[in-house]
C-alpha cells in the first residue's frame, strides 16, 4: 500500500537558485522565520455546491478578517494558493496567536451556519530556515509547517517542538503533545504538539480524554497508556456466509506458471466479494496458507470462516484444468466439487452462481495474453523490490498494448503513477508531481468508462483525491468503491484513512476494524491508519 500524505501546492523542491547579474554565480539568500500554513477544509465541496458564492465569500474572509489579523500581529501574507493560505511571522509568539485568534473568529463566524456551508481551517505553524526568492519562501521550513497543518483537526492548529520550545510559557495557552510523526520527504521524525483552544468544546475534560468536539486536535495518549493494548478481532464465525478462498496449487510442469494459478485464485476472491450477503477473507490473509498441508478447520478458526474453497490448476498449451471443492470447515465435510476441462479463453469465462451470475473478474478481457501480463504485473508489485517495480509497468504497459479495452490493466497502470507521485521516485517538482497525479486520475476514469463497476478505480480516485487534500470527495470515491465491493478489505482500509483526515476519526476506526476482520493476517499499512 502506498504512504497516505497531503502534499499541499506550495511545496516546491528543497532548492531555490539564483545567479548573481554580476558574477553569475549562484546565490542563496535565507533567514529564520515563523511559517504558518493555513488550508480551508471541504474547499471542493464548498465550490461544487456554489462556485461563485464560495469564491465571493473566500475574497471576503480573506480581506475583511484574515488580512487585517495578519498585520495586526505583525504578520505577512506570503500566498494565497486557492484553498492554501502561506504566511510567515517574525514573532513565533505571534504566529501562534494569530493562529489562535483566527479559529476563534471563524467558530463565531460558523455559528448558525449549516454544517455544509461553514468555513474551517487547518492550521500549522513551524520555526524554520526558509529560502527568500523575492517576495515567496520555500524549503523544508515551509513544508514542515504544510505536513504540521494536514495533521491538524479542522479548526485545529498543530505547531512543530521547535515552536513549543519558543512559546511555552509565553502564551496563556495548553498544549497537547501529540507524540512524534514521520511526515513524508522529512528524513528526520517530528515532535507535534496540538494547541487546546479555550472553548468549551475543545479544552480537555478533567480525566485527561480528548474532546469529542471536532474542534482542535485529539490528545494523543502516552506511551505508558499504550502499553499492554492488543487490539482484538472478533473471529467468530458469522450467521451470514463466510469463506476463505486457499490458493489454487499449482500441477503444471512449469513451476513459472505458479503466477497462473495465483491468478485464478485472486480472480475468484475478487468475483466473490462483490456478493453483499457474502464474508470473504482477503489475498493477504488467504495466501499465508499457499504450499501448505492446510488442516480446513484450523483456517476455521484462524480466519473466522464456515466454508473454505482450495482447488489446483493444471495448464499445458492452450488448454488448462480446473479443480475445486467446497468444504464446511467446522464440520470437514465436502458440500461440492467440480472440474473444469477446457480452452483458457473459455476457462476464464467460468461464472459463479448465487442468486446472479458474475464472471470472474468482471469486464476483464478474453485475451489470455494481456490476461496474464497483468498477472505477471501484480506479482511483480508484490514482491516490493526495486526490480519488480520497474518490470511491473512494462508488462501492464504490453498488456494494454494487446487490449485496450482492460479495465484492470488501466487501473494497476494509474496505481503505478500514483506510487510515484505518492513516495517521491518520479518526480523532482511539485509540476512533475501534479502531473502523475493527473495521469492517476485519468486512469482510473478511463477504467470507469470501460467497466463503470470496477470497486478498484474508485479506490484509486479515492487515494488521488486523498492525496491533494480533497478529502470529501475521497470519502466519495471510497462509498462508491465499498458499495460496489463490499468484502474488499483494502478498500474499506482506503476509506478508513480519508475519514481520519477528514476529522471522523470513529467512523475510521470502524472501518479498519472491519478491514482487519475480512484481512486477519492484514498489512502493516492497516495499524498506521488505526494509530
Amino acid at each position: 500500500m502506498p504512504q497516505i500524505s497531503p502534499s499541499p501546492a506550495w511545496i516546491l523542491p528543497r532548492s531555490s537558485v539564483r545567479l548573481d547579474s554580476a558574477t553569475g554565480e549562484s546565490t542563496l539568500e535565507r533567514r529564520l522565520t515563523a511559517i504558518l500554513t493555513a488550508d480551508l477544509v471541504g474547499y471542493s465541496r464548498l465550490m461544487a455546491a456554489d462556485e461563485a458564492g464560495t469564491l465571493a465569500q473566500l475574497k471576503t474572509l480573506q480581506k475583511e478578517l484574515i488580512e487585517l489579523k495578519v498585520a495586526q500581529y505583525g504578520g505577512r501574507l506570503v500566498k494565497v494558493m486557492g484553498d492554501g493560505t502561506l504566511m510567515e511571522f517574525a514573532s513565533v509568539v505571534d504566529a501562534v496567536r494569530f493562529a489562535v485568534d483566527l479559529q476563534r473568529a471563524m467558530a463565531e463566524r460558523n455559528a448558525g451556519v449549516p454544517q455544509d456551508r461553514q468555513f474551517i481551517y487547518r492550521i500549522g505553524i513551524n520555526l524554520g530556515d526558509v529560502i527568500v526568492e523575492g517576495d515567496d519562501l520555500y524549503g523544508d521550513g515551509v513544508n514542515i509547517a504544510a505536513r504540521l497543518e494536514g495533521l491538524a483537526q479542522p479548526g485545529g492548529v498543530c505547531i512543530s517542538g521547535t515552536v513549543f520550545d519558543h512559546v511555552k510559557g509565553k502564551v496563556e495557552l495548553s498544549f497537547s503533545d501529540l507524540g512524534e510523526y514521520q511526515v513524508k520527504n522529512i528524513p528526520e521524525s517530528l515532535r507535534v504538539y496540538g494547541v487546546v483552544l479555550d472553548t468549551e468544546e475543545c479544552t480537555l475534560r478533567e480525566d485527561g480524554n480528548s474532546p469529542s468536539a471536532t474542534l482542535g486536535p485529539e490528545k494523543a495518549p502516552t506511551p505508558e497508556e499504550l502499553e499492554g493494548t492488543t487490539i482484538e478481532i472478533d473471529l467468530s464465525v458469522p450467521d451470514n456466509p463466510s469463506i476463505a478462498v486457499l490458493p489454487f496449487a499449482n500441477m503444471s510442469a512449469d513451476p513459472e506458471q505458479e503466477y497462473f494459478s495465483d491468478g485464478i485464485t485472486e480472480d475468484i476472491i475478487t468475483t466473490l466479494s462483490k456478493v453483499p450477503t457474502l464474508l470473504v477473507v482477503a489475498r493477504n490473509s488467504t495466501f499465508t496458507y499457499k504450499g501448505q498441508a492446510v488442516d480446513v478447520k484450523k483456517v476455521s478458526r484462524e480466519q473466522g470462516v464456515r466454508y473454505v474453497l482450495e482447488g489446483s490448476v493444471r495448464k499445458a498449451g492452450n488448454r488448462v484444468r480446473v479443480t475445486a471443492q467446497l468444504i464446511d470447515a467446522t464440520t470437514g465435510h465436502h458440500v461440492w466439487a467440480e472440474r473444469y476441462d477446457r480452452e483458457v479463453v473459455v476457462a476464464l469465462d467460468v461464472r459463479l452462481r448465487e442468486g446472479e451470475q458474475a464472471r470472474i473478474w468482471s469486464g476483464g478481457t478474453k485475451n489470455v495474453e494481456a490476461w496474464e501480463c497483468v498477472r505477471l504485473g501484480m506479482e511483480a508489485l508484490n514482491q516490493i523490490t526495486a526490480e519488480g517495480r520497474a518490470e511491473a509497468p512494462r508488462l501492464i504497459k504490453r498488456a494494454l498494448d494487446l487490449d485496450q479495452s482492460y479495465p484492470i490493466a488501466w487501473v494497476l497502470l494509474g496505481q503505478q503513477y500514483f506510487h510515484e507521485a505518492d513516495i517521491g521516485t518520479g518526480y523532482n517538482t511539485e509540476k512533475e508531481r501534479e502531473d502523475l497525479l493527473r495521469s492517476s486520475d485519468e486512469c482510473a476514469q478511463k477504467a470507469l468508462e470501460l467497466d463503470p463497476s470496477c470497486a478498484d478505480a474508485y479506490a484509486l480516485l479515492s487515494l488521488c483525491h486523498l492525496s491533494k487534500r480533497d478529502y470529501d470527495e475521497a470519502i466519495a470515491m471510497s462509498e462508491k468503491a465499498i458499495a460496489l465491493a463490499p468484502n474488499q478489505a483494502e478498500n474499506l482500509a482506503i476509506a478508513a484513512a480519508a475519514l481520519n483526515k477528514s476529522g471522523q476519526p470513529q467512523k475510521s476506526f470502524e472501518l479498519v476494524k472491519r478491514a482487519m476482520r475480512l484481512c486477519p493476517i492484514y498489512p502493516g499499512w492497516y495499524l498506521y491508519v488505526l494509530a
